[in-house]
């Protein structure tokens, strides 16, 4: 139960403070690009150094499930870190929700994610090798090679990197639960398109699950 209460903070507070920095940092007077992307790295940073202790701070499906592909966690504690996960994302949404209403701002951006301007494939593609290489890092400073110390560091800004890239294209997803809370709220295209950003995710994580432990030994310490 406690590291479904840690995932579900950890979640939260990566869904709040990172969609929201997306929402309330926008446009051409906003922070940009750069801006939000260490919105959202900066809430990793804060929660692997503090939740990290308990849950290992995954607060993203595509980590919980590579992690069970590699046997670091077994199928009852995927179930509640998946749980602790999309809880802790819709109640993120909600709480942004109700800062945006007690601002008097429309509520039809939440930072959700889309296709954009990109094809199907071309949305898939750029979802799939981002959170690839995302977890691909967080299995391996997580591993027997990983220094702990800076794990959280180093998860952090892979996680700025990746969004440096994405945010023009996607919005950047990376995390399925990321994206569902949103999407569930705001619907439309949204809804519609919300299952690659489940689907993409799922598989460039376990593709990152499966050469980090084949290719580049990653066991855990």
């Amino acid at each position: 139960m406690k590291k479904l209460i840690a995932e579900f903070i950890g979640t939260f507070v990566l869904v709040l403070f990172g969609t929201g920095t997306a929402v309330l940092g926008g446009g051409m007077d906003g922070i940009g690009t750069l801006g939000i992307a260490m919105a959202f790295g900066l809430s990793i940073v804060a929660m692997a150094y503090s939740i990290g202790t308990i849950s290992g701070c995954h607060v993203n499906p595509a980590v919980s499930i590579a992690m069970y592909m590699n046997k670091r966690i077994d199928s009852k504690e995927l179930i509640n870190y998946l749980i602790g996960q999309v809880l802790g994302a819709i109640v993120g949404t909600l709480t942004l929700m109700a800062f945006l209403k007690s601002s008097n701002l429309p509520l039809d951006n939440l930072g959700q994610n889309t296709f954009g301007s990109l094809t199907m494939g071309g949305a898939f593609l750029v979802e799939a090798v981002l959170t690839f290489v995302f977890i691909l890092v967080i299995m391996i400073v997580t591993g027997k090679n990983g220094n702990s110390n800076l794990a959280g560091l180093a998860i952090g800004f892979t996680l700025v990197l990746v969004h440096l890239i994405g945010i023009p294209l996607t919005g950047t997803s990376v995390n399925p639960a990321r994206s569902l809370s949103p999407a569930i709220f705001v619907g439309g295209e949204a809804l519609s398109q919300l299952w690659l950003f489940i689907v993409a995710p799922i598989v460039g994580g376990i593709i990152a699950a499966i050469v980090s432990k084949n290719l580049l030994d990653s066991e855990e310490v």
